[in-house]
């Protein structure tokens, strides 16, 4: 029997399955990819009696490959809080799915554990920019601000290492830097005593340094849209940089196009925080686009479609 672990490519998708192998460590195959890599099911070779895990990925997006996977004999466990559509009902299908604007795929897996690793759960919801929701799951814990400041940071390295167009614009490929995780029960141990904590707090930073250059392509009361240059560095920092602009204008949505090498854009859109919903209504209405209420994006926008979406973000937002 097969273990397969699959999983979104971000610090959600990482911290909920660390999570669950903490409690139930497994030498599983693992299956993910750059953070907009979210057809993943197609990926995995599965039979009769295997067990799959699958984690912050919509099921919307795989349904097909799930419901073969299930109709072979596999057994699926889906935690995730994105579009799902309608849930296949299966006796070999256990589905944990909350969409709703607060919660994050690690926050149902902290649920389903009884909160047993409550600070890696705390740090995903810090990296999915849910600043509120990690506050609240963080109260039993009592932690000064400082230790507070140290998850955020985590959770948004975790996050910021999973932009990109291919895993050539990472510092980590998200299975080696899960690996690199894997033996840290205690996240302030990783952050004092991992390399790739001083790795990613470095290109964090040059890289913001860049982004906190640009300035907004259009700007109105509803929404900003910028765009970033075809670089590695706008491509890995076009999530976190979305992250910022909508705290610093929670009452704005905010859109970042990343300018690819085939005249096409990456696209992070994020709902305003004030009211945390539109995202994805925006991005589902392109091809390559999907997500949640509050953050969602579009893989591939070819430029002569730029108009239409500036004008479906006027409409929305």
């Amino acid at each position: 029997m097969a273990i397969i672990d699959v999983f979104n490519g971000d610090a959600d998708g990482i911290c909920a399955l660390h999570q669950l192998r903490l409690v139930n460590p497994v030498d599983s195959v693992l299956v993910t990819g750059v953070k907009r890599d979210i057809s993943l099911l197609k990926q995995v070779e599965a039979v009769a009696g295997d067990k799959v895990t699958v984690l912050d990925i919509s099921l919307d997006k795989n349904r097909e490959s799930l419901q073969n996977l299930l109709n072979t004999g596999v057994t699926i466990q889906y935690f995730d809080h994105h579009f799902a559509g309608d849930i296949p009902q299966h006796d070999k299908l256990d589905a944990h799915i909350d969409t709703s604007a607060d919660v994050c795929t690690s926050l149902l897996v902290n649920d389903y554990l009884g909160g047993q690793f409550l600070p890696w759960a705390v740090t995903a919801a810090f990296g999915d920019n849910m600043f509120e929701s990690a506050k609240v799951a963080a109260k039993p814990m009592d932690l000064t601000d400082g230790k507070l400041d140290q998850l955020k940071l985590l959770g948004t390295y975790i996050n910021y290492n999973g932009y990109g167009s291919s895993l050539d614009d990472l510092y980590y490929p998200p299975a080696e830097l899960y690996k690199l995780i894997k033996p840290y029960e205690d996240p302030f141990a990783f952050i004092g005593e991992a390399p790739a904590y001083t790795v990613l707090d470095q290109g964090y930073a040059s890289d913001m340094d860049n982004a906190n250059t640009m300035k907004p392509e259009i700007e109105k009361s509803g929404f900003a849209v910028s765009i970033l240059p075809n670089e590695k560095w706008s491509r890995r920092v076009s999530g976190v940089y979305a992250n910022q602009l909508a705290r610093q204008n929670p009452d704005r949505a905010h859109a970042i196009l990343s300018r690819q090498a085939d005249n096409t854009f990456v696209v992070s859109v994020r709902a305003p925080l004030s009211n945390k919903t539109g995202a994805d209504d925006v991005c589902r209405q392109f091809e390559t686009g999907g997500g949640r209420k509050a953050a969602a994006g579009i893989n591939k926008l070819p430029e002569h479609e730029y108009d239409h979406f500036v004008s479906v973000m006027d409409e929305v937002f």
